[in-house]
């Protein structure tokens, strides 16, 4: 049984900017093969605002976890941290982390199926021949692996160690310094001088 605590607050709405109409809802969670979460959730009934994010409470060495995404592995667990670069190198897609970057729980289908929502709006902006031609392929390869056909390379690095992969199948590897320091995070700072 997860021993959870929640908080929930009517807060000033982000979006909107109404007061007192947005609901905020923290929940403490602890996640199997993961650890401590927080779930936050804001939800705005005036204009329809949602955000949902999960930040981990427990920082770990950095990792880099592998995983061959086939027919087999469609339904394997993920765990993204808000910092987790992912990427599928066979088929050149990548998300990095920004100041708005998201962590979530899903699978690998799940993982794909975010990576072809990427692709689709990517291909609406493309106006020159060749980038919609690339654009079709990435799209077509991950409708293909979806569908269970073929095998490619899921990456997750994480430099918090905050992600995980819940499958025997997955190798876990430390990020060596050199590519440890050029992994974005999604968090600003200050460099000294």
């Amino acid at each position: 049984m997860n021993d959870e605590t929640i908080n929930e607050m009517i807060i000033k709405c982000p979006a909107c900017a109404k007061e007192g109409v947005a609901k905020s809802i923290m929940k403490e969670i602890e996640i199997p093969h993961f650890g401590k979460v927080m779930e936050t959730t804001i939800q705005c009934p005036a204009c329809g605002f949602k955000h949902s994010d999960i930040i981990a409470l427990e920082q770990n060495d950095p990792a880099k976890y592998v995983l061959e995404i086939n027919k087999n592995t469609l339904s394997v667990r993920i765990v993204r941290s808000q910092s987790a670069t992912v990427m599928i190198p066979e088929i050149g897609v990548k998300v990095e982390p920004g100041p708005k970057s998201e962590g979530y729980i899903t699978n690998v289908e799940g993982v794909l199926t975010r990576f072809e929502s990427a692709v689709k709006k990517a291909l609406n902006l493309f106006e020159d021949e060749e980038s919609q031609r690339n654009g079709k392929k990435t799209l077509n390869e991950i409708l293909e692996l979806k569908k269970g056909n073929g095998t490619a390379t899921l990456i997750i690095l994480d430099p918090f160690g905050q992600s995980n992969v819940v499958s025997e199948s997955v190798e876990i590897l430390d990020i060596p310094e050199e590519e440890l320091s050029e992994l974005k995070t999604g968090f600003s700072h200050i460099e000294d001088n």
